[in-house]
């Protein structure tokens, strides 16, 4: 029997291997772990040749001691290593179930997220290797369509890595010959049960697992999620649901949401996706701050003056501000984007990088959080603006949005922890929409130097002197602190300069989209990404409050030009804490 891991991008071709001969001459062990580096309890691995059944197959002392209890496993490079025993039971399961296939069903596979994110992102993990050896794609919407015409309508969106592209037109035709569609009513159950005889179809003989993608309105998930469990649920395998933000519109609304999944569904079966947390700098989070000793002292309320998390996009609603007049930018980014980066940046160091326990710290970390307040929110709507002899639009000149809208397009607020490590630090959130910038970044401002020898130089400013660390997380990805250094030369001049990890300049591999890893993770059933519905609710508390209060008094939003910084009342809010927002401090001294 020899295994190799679903996430190498070889796949068992990669020589990465370590064989470890057992004592039967019938089969070999071959362990490889990927560069991707998870625990190989949620890495798939996929079984090359099996020994006959009903075989037993001693281990002898080379894999023995590769069974380690007591240790942790380790990756590196894709090099091999150690397992535990838990890991090398799951292998050994997946010995007997290699016969199992994996059925990923699109629900609302003609709207736009499903053509520009899904399906590219599932073409993207069957092209390095990472999908089951057994797979199939449905898609399912209400659109009348042929397979030939989904094909089609896929084909026009996949795209091969730009440091990959062998074989791209190949692996291109091999994929789409996977990939079919059913046109339904989302609330018929009997189109669902035709849904499932064509499931059964493609399965065969095997163990059949289903992943459904609701790729929808929330208002018709339950049906979406009654109609499937009832009629076309895996009857020996598993069947999980991905679920699209929003997840609801305050605290009420979200508990109704959450009580009608678990009606058909069990918590372990429903993975609600923020796709933020697929992003490569905010999974790199965990690594940077407990993997480095650096840092982690000064992880506190002793060395950080402040945190500033902003999100910034360089257009407005462009037409499609139906949907968001609904929620609005704080609902849309604030309250679950920002809210899950603010929790894996603040939380306790976990007990394991096990889903529940790294869950667990999240949840910890927004339950000892206050409440928003009113007075420490600021909100904005953008105005139409003319610049260069091009006139853009306003937020409520958009025909899609109500003329008397007072829905903001920018918030911009400071949020609290309670406890002993951020006692007094605020943390800042700023996102908006058409502003004259497309970032999304963590900053954190550290305190001054006590009793810093070198503060003439930077005359009263003490802003310039402080060191700040900048996590990128798009675009162009780059993790950078900012250090104060002595220019070369006889004179004492100081300079601000940058230590700076530029992704794109140290590493040569393309950058996964956050899809492709959540959607493996997904079907791997590894939940570390995803949002359980305690920390779900602990999110919404925070919100609820503030957003009724907005919306029942109608306050009216500060207007801000399109393209601009966004409304002044933003800096006042930063001032009121004794803070500057730091991307407007780099752009004043062009660091």
């Amino acid at each position: 029997m020899a295994l190799s891991c679903m996430r190498c991008p070889a796949g068992a071709a990669a020589a990465v291997s370590a064989r470890r001969a057992v004592a039967s001459p019938l089969t070999t062990l071959s362990f490889a772990r990927c560069v991707f580096g998870r625990s190989a309890a949620a890495a798939g691995w996929r079984i090359d040749a099996v020994a006959p059944q009903g075989v037993k197959i001693p281990v002898d002392a080379a894999v023995e001691n590769a069974v380690t209890p007591a240790n942790p496993s380790k990756v590196e490079n894709g090099t091999p290593s150690g397992i535990t025993l838990d890991e090398f039971e799951d292998l050994i399961a997946l010995s007997k179930n290699d016969d199992s296939t994996v059925s990923i069903t699109v629900v609302g596979a003609s709207g736009d997220l499903a053509k520009k994110k899904i399906f590219p992102a599932l073409f993207a993990l069957y092209y390095e290797d990472c999908l089951p050896k057994h797979f199939t794609i449905f898609g399912y919407a209400r659109s009348k369509m042929t397979d030939a015409e989904l094909k089609h309508m896929v084909s026009k969106t996949l795209t091969c890595r730009i440091d990959k592209r062998e074989n791209c037109s190949e692996k291109m035709e091999e994929f789409l010959k996977r990939c079919f569609y059913h046109s339904g009513q989302y609330d018929s159950e009997e189109y669902f049960m035709e849904l499932d005889k064509k499931l059964k179809q493609h399965e065969g003989s095997r163990v059949s697992n289903r992943l459904f993608y609701l790729s929808i309105p929330p208002n018709i998930f339950l049906d979406v999620v009654k109609c499937a469990s009832k009629s076309a649920s895996s009857v020996n395998g598993w069947t999980r649901v991905i679920v699209e933000k929003p997840f609801g519109r305050d605290s009420e609304s979200s508990a109704a949401l959450t009580r009608g999944l678990k009606q058909y569904l069990v918590e372990d079966q429903i993975f609600r996706i923020d796709h933020y947390l697929g992003k490569e700098l905010v999974e790199n989070l965990s690594v940077l701050r407990f993997s480095n000793l650096v840092f982690e002292p000064l992880w506190s309320r002793q060395y950080i003056k402040n945190v500033q998390l902003i999100f910034s996009e360089d257009f407005g609603t462009e037409g499609r501000g139906g949907y968001f007049d609904r929620y609005g930018i704080i609902r849309d980014i604030m309250q679950n984007h920002l809210l899950q980066i603010l929790a894996l940046f603040a939380m306790e160091t976990p007990i394991s990088l096990e889903a529940e326990d790294i869950r667990n710290e999240k949840v910890k970390v927004l339950r000892s959080m206050k409440p928003l307040q009113l007075e420490d929110v600021v909100i904005g709507q953008y105005k139409s603006h003319t610049k260069d002899g091009t006139t853009y639009t306003g937020y409520t000149d958009d025909k899609t949005v109500p003329k008397d809208s007072v829905t903001p397009t920018f918030a911009a607020a400071a949020l609290f922890i309670n406890n002993a490590r951020w006692d007094g630090v605020p943390f800042l959130m700023k996102a908006g929409k058409a502003l004259h910038t497309k970032r999304a970044e963590i900053r954190v401002q550290f305190r001054h130097v006590p009793g810093n020898l070198y503060k003439g130089s930077f005359s009263t400013d003490l802003d310039r002197a402080t060191n700040e660390l900048v996590i990128r997380v798009q675009p162009d990805e780059a993790i950078y602190l900012k250090i104060n250094n002595k220019i070369p030369g006889l004179g004492m001049r100081l300079d601000r300069s940058n230590l700076n990890l530029h992704y794109a300049a140290r590493y040569s591999k393309e950058i996964p989209d956050a899809y492709e890893r959540l959607l493996l993770d997904a079907i791997e059933g590894e939940r570390r990404l995803f949002i359980r519905s305690d920390e779900l609710d602990a999110a919404w508390s925070l919100f609820t409050p503030v957003l009724k209060e907005l919306e029942e008094k109608r306050i009216a939003a500060e207007l801000y030009p399109y393209g601009s910084r966004g409304p002044v009342g933003a800096h006042y809010l930063a001032a009121k804490y004794n803070v500057r927002w730091g991307d407007l401090i780099a752009e004043h001294y062009k660091a």
